[in-house]
């Protein structure tokens, strides 16, 4: 079942069985694919390869995987146009849900995830409508026994880091989407390992949901996941343990 809480989201993505695997490195490879060949292959120029490589390297995903996307990006780009896509959807029971896509034909793409969100009950939101519960931050999550407290914090705010939280399961660092890279760099410098690292939205104020509230929730979550052209999907859901 997808749950709000960021330790249950690493640990799917570090952990998904072998078929959510395989299907997680498809859409990573189309992600580095898209972003080499709109912004090059070099992911020192390239922030948005820059990104992606994090979260294939998260979830280990091999680097022949990645080189081979890299090299089909930037090769013959003709007769193929991708195109960024936002979605502010009103799943069932309150919840929000806001996801990127990205595309080479709006037209089927919109199909398909009205098709989704309507057959769960859900309905797609005005401009704005969603996006306005969340906002853009970056964040660095760090598993217990990975790091020192007082280290990784020292580290973390001196780089501009804007919060620091400790939970059971480890730390989270939470920046300006402007200051993400920088705090990042400054983390792995000193040979501290990241359980996840990237630029989110993070929900400003969350739904409970339970029960069969929370399996119609969850299905809608993981079918719009599961579609080839959705980047990234963010809820506000707070699912019942």
């Amino acid at each position: 079942m997808a749950r709000h809480s960021k330790w249950s989201k690493v640990k799917t993505f570090k952990g998904a069985i072998d078929a959510k695997r395989g299907k997680m490195f498809s859409k990573l490879a189309r992600e580095v694919m898209v972003a080499a060949r709109l912004g090059g292959g070099d992911p020192e120029t390239n922030a948005r390869l820059r990104m992606v490589l994090l979260r294939c390297r998260a979830a280990s995903m091999p680097g022949e995987n990645v080189e081979r996307a890299i090299k089909k990006g930037t090769g013959d780009t003709s007769g193929v146009t991708f195109e960024d896509l936002t979605y502010e959807i009103f799943a069932p029971h309150g919840v929000a849900l806001l996801v990127e896509l990205t595309t080479d034909n709006r037209n089927r793409t919109a199909a398909e995830i009205r098709s989704l969100v309507t057959k769960a009950g859900g309905n797609i939101a005005g401009a704005g409508s969603v996006a306005r519960l969340f906002h853009r931050k970056g964040q660095i999550i760090v598993a217990t026994g990975a790091a020192e407290e007082d280290e990784l914090m020292g580290v973390a705010l001196d780089a501009g880091a804007e919060d620091y939280k400790v939970e059971p399961e480890g730390f989270e660092v939470i920046t300006d989407p402007a200051r993400f890279e920088a705090v990042h760099k400054a983390v792995e410098s000193r040979g501290i390992v990241c359980a996840a690292a990237q630029v989110t939205a993070l929900p400003t104020l969350t739904v409970p949901v339970s029960g069969a509230a929370a399996e119609v929730v969850s299905g809608l979550i993981e079918a719009i996941e599961d579609h080839d052209d959705v980047k990234e999907l963010w809820h506000n859901a707070e699912f019942a343990d």
